[in-house]
């Protein structure tokens, strides 16, 4: 057997031919979907970024323990379970999150792998002959406060070493891809991940692919929306919006030269593809931007995934609760091997779905579908909830934990899923930067809602249905015990915690 896994982040399921978008032309989405099944509830787990990559690479979720990390020493990385059966596995990516403190552990679970430089806030480059200050000018000085800050930065320089479409990383890392299966489409018993972080902001995209959504703005670059609200100015979220869109087309085109390497090499009578994301990304519905600020509305939760499974080649769709702690298992149950002990996702190459799936940000709402409703429960007071970290890897996104974060941690007893290993159990300090700026005290929305997403796909009115809330809130309590949740994580979003 022989796989291909591509992983875009922040692509958005609505937007895809596919699944009825038609903003965006996308041939190529919808030759993929010809060729493989096109599942139209999948959800998300954990969130964002590395939250839902630990999850696809671990079987289960996160975010009820933890918030952006580190894989643990006691987690199950199906690159390496795959490894101990006599499978490679290679990662190309310009997911640059991998490389960072939160995120530093991952990329080496596979054999081999390879990093393109310059996404986002990336520290590639430097060029200390430009005028930073002058430079800002043409991006966003409302986001910048006036200024360069932080991650900006970085993604200004950057931005000035790619110009031609061959610089781009998102065609870097694809023809990093093409270039593997060129030279080892013949072999057997390989796992390709080919992962861009397009269609992610910045929506920086070749000029080519935005000739056909061209708005006449005529202000700064507007390619990074403000979290939350904003991006109000007269004409700019049309332009934000078209930016996004040209850099989906650009997606889209670098999947193109993927199925032709597939049409090719013949890899499709022999090479299982799978195509997902991270999550998505809200361009203006419900007047809101982006993500993490608000509530997991379904642009964001529910996601796109489709599957070729060559053993058994066919087209369609699925219309169960499928979530992505189901990768592992997937992956894994492609060649043959079985899902970890402690992994809670199914393999969806066979009828393995779920009833109900829960999901969340670490410290926010927790969150359950059955593919009908959406129930989004919130603690009374976010600045205030009993809250911790568990882990053994005490980094954050770009930083490690502070003394005075680790000053009152404690030892806790191991967790049913993590090998008999005791765990660091961290307080919570709500006023840190990492809890104002990425956990739960960024939320602009903290109400308790039921939504009907069958009726009412847009959640443009929140349910009064309290029998149907009722028996949401009991399944969201059995998954929850199910992930062997710790006490405070019932107490904070104002529910018993079960008997033992």
């Amino acid at each position: 057997m022989k796989a291909v896994f591509l992983l875009f982040d922040s692509l958005n399921r609505h937007l895809l031919g596919p699944y009825g978008g038609t903003d965006v032309p996308t041939p190529n989405f919808d030759r993929l979907a010809a060729r493989s099944v096109v599942f139209d509830k999948h959800y998300v787990g954990s969130m964002p970024c590395m939250p839902a990559r630990r999850d696809m690479m671990t079987g289960r979720l996160s975010f009820l323990h933890r918030s952006w990390g580190p894989l643990e020493p006691f987690d199950n990385a199906f690159p390496e379970l795959l490894q101990e059966a006599g499978v490679h596995s290679h990662l190309v990516t310009d997911h640059y999150h991998y490389w960072e403190d939160g995120g530093a552990t991952y990329h080496n679970r596979y054999t081999t792998f390879e990093f393109v430089r310059g996404q986002e806030a990336d520290p590639w480059k430097v060029d200390k002959s430009k005028d930073l200050g002058e430079l800002s000018e043409k991006y966003h000085p409302k986001q910048r406060g006036g200024g360069i800050k932080h991650i900006f930065e970085p993604y200004i320089v950057n931005r000035d070493f790619i110009t031609e479409e061959e610089e781009f990383p998102s065609y870097k890392t694809f023809a990093h891809g093409l270039d593997f299966l060129a030279r080892n489409h013949a072999a057997d018993n390989w796992l390709l991940q080919i992962e861009t972080f397009d269609p992610h902001e910045p929506f920086h995209a070749p000029d080519r692919f935005k000739d056909s959504f061209r708005t006449g703005w005529n202000g700064p670059i507007r390619d990074w929306p403000i979290y939350g609200r904003g991006n109000d100015e007269p004409g700019e979220a049309d332009e934000l919006r078209a930016n996004y869109r040209a850099t989906l087309a650009h997606c889209d085109h670098l999947l193109g030269k993927l199925l032709d390497a597939f049409d090719e090499h013949d890899l499709w009578k022999d090479t299982a593809l799978i195509l997902t994301t991270d999550h998505g990304f809200l361009l203006g519905e419900h007047d809101l931007w982006a993500k993490n600020r608000m509530t997991m509305y379904q642009e964001i939760a529910n996601i796109p995934l489709f599957i070729h499974d060559p053993r058994t080649p066919r087209s369609g769709r699925v219309g169960d609760v499928t979530q992505s702690i189901d990768i592992a298992p997937t992956l894994l149950a492609l060649f043959g091997l079985p899902p970890a002990e402690e992994m809670k996702g199914r393999a969806l190459v066979g009828d393995q779905h779920h009833d109900a799936v829960i999901f969340g940000y670490f410290g926010g709402a927790v969150n359950i579908t059955d593919g009908t409703y959406t129930y989004h429960r919130y603690p009374d007071d976010i600045a205030t909830q009993e809250i911790y970290q568990y882990t053994l890897m005490p980094t954050h996104l770009k930083t490690r934990f502070t003394p005075e974060e680790l000053r009152a941690a404690r030892l806790h007893p191991p967790f049913d899923w993590t090998k008999d290993v005791p765990l660091l159990q961290i307080p919570v300090q709500t006023r840190s930067p990492f809890y104002m700026n990425y956990g739960p005290g960024s939320l602009i929305e903290s109400d308790t809602r039921l939504y009907d997403v069958a009726a009412d796909p847009s959640q443009a009115r929140s349910l009064d249905d309290p029998e149907t809330e009722a028996r949401l809130v009991a399944r969201l309590v059995e998954l929850m015990a199910e992930n062997d949740a710790p006490p405070e994580a019932y107490r904070r979003i104002g529910l018993e915690v079960p008997e033992q």
